[in-house]
């Protein structure tokens, strides 16, 4: 983060000449970027396992609750509270609630020792329903909510497209990535190779993806944040306050319905984290590059990393604490040691 800020701050021209790589909106050092974060991540789900998650339904249904309901009124609460006089901020910030995530998510699962395949299911549930449901929550969060509550509104008009476009690339292009190496690489030289060669030859890729990632997004918004670091700390208080009430909600929640720790950490982070691009993606697209909405956007990203990096300790502590070798049982155990 600090080299990134420090990139961004002091190379003239840097900023312009990343943000210039991109298609639509879509930056391409950041695609590039997430595809290596999770191509890793997604090789190492056992598709083959995903059947025995089709009874889950207390998993499936808590998870779209805490995502599609809890999290779009808290960040909807949350923006009116702290930044009810910034209209642009507010409507960032709820657009950023809206996106749910579809990227981070598998690698702070994955650092947190979190059920993969689980993972894996919630985020490709989200994403389908974030196609159809994003551009209708948006009009109703922006839109009818506000007017029902006599709260100024802004207006929201996002098409289906910018959304299932966004998921397509940095979910599907991936997710067909990992299936089909898994696929071949099992089939071709059986699963005693893969997971014992060729799983920790490509494992550290998911770290560096995560890494440049993290540099690219600081050194994009260096120049904002040194210019404007009273807007910055504005828009940062809601946004940690958000993360760490969704992940605290939905721990509690895992751990009262006893789905046991990798799921209950699973179920955590997928409702404690946001589809950054997307909410980038959509702000830049309807309110112009320079818009307090895209600057909030961009925000959303800059908080999101750290915090989520610090839960991922956090809930290393809580399993320790909370959930002793007998709870796990074996299994869990086996999964530590394979993912060390």
């Amino acid at each position: 983060m600090a080299g990134g800020l420090l990139l961004g701050s002091f190379i003239p021209g840097l900023e312009g000449a990343l943000d210039s790589l991109r298609i639509g909106t879509i930056s391409l050092p950041i695609a590039l970027g997430l595809l290596l974060m999770m191509y890793p991540v997604l090789a190492k789900v056992k598709y083959e396992e995903l059947g025995r998650l089709r009874g889950e339904k207390r998993l499936m249904s808590s998870s779209l609750f805490l995502n599609w309901i809890v999290g779009p009124l808290l960040m909807f609460a949350l923006a009116w509270i702290f930044l009810a006089d910034q209209p642009e901020f507010r409507t960032g910030l709820i657009i950023v609630g809206l996106a749910r995530c579809i990227a981070m998510v598998l690698i702070w699962s994955d650092l947190a020792c979190a059920d993969r395949e689980a993972t894996a299911l919630l985020v490709a549930i989200n994403s389908l329903f974030q196609i159809v449901a994003y551009s209708l929550l948006g009009w109703f969060y922006l839109t009818a909510l506000p007017d029902l509550l006599g709260l100024d509104s802004q207006g929201f008009e996002v098409s289906i497209w910018e959304v299932a476009r966004t998921t397509l690339i940095f979910l599907g292009i991936p997710l067909a990535a990992g299936y089909l190496t898994r696929m071949i690489g099992v089939r071709n030289r059986g699963i005693a190779w893969y997971e014992g060669d060729f799983l920790p030859k490509i494992g550290p890729v998911a770290l560096y993806g995560l890494l440049f990632t993290i540099v690219l997004l600081f050194a994009l918004q260096g120049e904002a944040i040194s210019d404007a670091p009273w807007d910055v700390v504005r828009i940062a208080v809601p946004l940690l306050i958000y993360f760490l009430l969704m992940f605290g909600v939905s721990f509690w929640t895992g751990r009262l319905m006893k789905l046991g720790y990798e799921r209950t950490a699973t179920l955590a982070f997928t409702a404690a984290s946001n589809n950054f691009e997307l909410a980038i993606a959509v702000s830049v697209g309807v309110f112009g590059a320079t818009s307090g909405e895209a600057l909030a956007g961009v925000v959303g990203p800059l908080i999101e990393v750290p915090v989520l990096v610090g839960l991922v300790y956090v809930a290393l502590w809580l399993k320790r604490r909370l959930y002793p070798p007998r709870e796990n049982g074996q299994s869990d155990r086996a999964t530590v040691v394979g993912r060390a």
